[in-house]
C-alpha cells in the first residue's frame, strides 16, 4: 500500500513533515530570475523555469530531512502550459530523490470526469495499447463534496496503482466553518465527512493500520483535530497550516495517534521562503530552508514527546 511507502519514510527520517513546493516567482531570488530572464525573457517560459531551478535546489538541500513534498497545482498552473511541465519535472524530480509526492490538486466531479482526474494524477493515461503516466503523483488531494461517486474513482485509481488520497474535511483557512462547522441531524457538516472517509478506508488498509484514503484536517483547529483523531483512527491526516498560517507544534500533536503516527505536517512559505526572514544571502536559500525544515522536525518532535 503507498501509505505504509510514507509512513516508512517518515520512519527513516523521523520527520513527519511535509514541505509544500507552493513557488510564486517573487519567492524566488532575483538572481535566478535574472538568470532565465536572460535567457528565455519575461515571460510565462522565463518564469517557469526560474521556479524549477528554485524547487531544484530546494530538493537537493531537504531531500535528506524531509519524507514529502507536496506541490500545489495552482502554483504551476498560473505560468500556464510551461508552469504545468515543471509541476511535471519537479515530481519527477522529487520522486528520484527518494521522496514521496502529493500533489495538492483538490480534484473532484462525477463518472468520466472523475476517472480522467484519477488517470491523470494517480493512474495512467491509456493511448492505443499504451498506458502512460501522466503526472505520476504517489498521493493527491481530493474534494468529497459530490459525495460517494465523486470519490469512487480515487479510491479505485488508489487501489490498482498503490497510491493515496487525501480528502477535504476541515481546512485550515479562516472561513472553512461557513460550511464545514453546519450542524445538520445534530452533527457538524466536518464530522459526517469523517465519518464517510472513515468507511471509504475501511476497504483499503495497508500493513501498517492506516488507510491509503487519509483526511486534510488543518492545524488551525487543534480542539477539532482530537475529535476528528476518533472518529478516523485509520485515517493518515495531512495538515496544513504550519508555521505561516498560525499552526504550532502544539496545535498539531492531537492529530495524532498514540503510536506516534497517523499524521503529516505541511509548512510551505516557511520553509521555502525561509531566507527571506533570515537576513541571510539569497544565495543561501536553500541552506535556510534545510535549516527552517530541521527546526519544525524538532518542535514537531518536541510536542509529540
Amino acid at each position: 500500500m503507498s501509505i505504509d511507502i510514507l509512513i516508512d519514510k517518515i520512519k527513516e527520517k523521523n520527520n513527519p513533515s511535509v514541505v509544500g513546493l507552493d513557488p510564486r516567482i517573487e519567492y524566488v531570488p532575483q538572481y535566478i530570475r535574472d538568470t532565465f530572464y536572460n535567457e528565455f525573457g519575461k515571460s510565462l517560459e522565463g518564469a517557469a523555469q526560474a521556479i524549477l531551478e528554485f524547487n531544484i535546489k530546494l530538493i537537493d538541500a531537504l531531500w535528506d530531512v524531509i519524507p514529502a513534498v507536496k506541490p500545489q497545482s495552482a502554483y504551476y498552473e498560473m505560468y500556464g502550459i510551461e508552469g504545468l511541465k515543471v509541476l511535471h519535472e519537479t515530481i519527477r524530480y522529487a520522486q528520484s530523490k527518494g521522496l514521496y509526492v502529493i500533489t495538492d490538486v483538490k480534484r473532484n466531479d462525477i463518472g468520466s470526469t472523475a476517472e480522467a482526474y484519477a488517470a491523470a494524477y494517480l493512474g495512467k493515461t491509456e493511448i492505443e495499447d499504451m498506458q502512460i503516466d501522466a503526472f505520476g503523483s504517489d498521493g493527491i488531494t481530493i474534494n468529497p463534496y459530490l459525495g460517494t461517486d465523486g470519490i469512487q474513482p480515487f479510491i479505485d485509481a488508489c487501489s490498482q496503482y498503490q497510491k493515496s488520497a487525501f480528502v477535504l474535511v476541515k481546512t485550515s483557512n479562516k472561513s472553512s466553518g461557513e460550511i464545514q462547522d453546519l450542524v445538520v441531524h445534530n452533527e457538524t457538516i466536518y464530522e459526517k465527512v469523517a465519518q464517510l472517509v472513515n468507511e471509504w478506508g475501511k476497504s483499503s488498509m495497508g500493513q501498517k493500520g492506516y488507510s491509503h484514503i487519509g483526511a486534510v484536517v488543518g492545524a488551525t483547529y487543534p480542539q477539532q483535530a482530537a475529535k476528528l483523531r476518533a472518529l478516523m483512527p485509520n485515517a493518515y491526516f495531512l495538515v496544513p497550516g504550519y508555521g505561516a498560517q498560525g499552526g504550532t507544534a502544539k496545535d498539531v500533536a492531537n492529530c495524532f495517534n498514540a503510536d506516534g503516527l497517523g499524521a503529516i505536517v505541511n509548512s510551505s512559505r516557511g520553509i521555502i521562503c525561509a531566507y527571506m526572514k533570515a537576513q541571510c544571502s539569497e544565495q543561501d536559500f536553500a541552506l535556510a530552508a534545510r535549516e527552517a525544515a530541521i527546526r519544525m522536525r524538532e518542535e514537531i518532535s518536541s510536542s509529540l514527546e
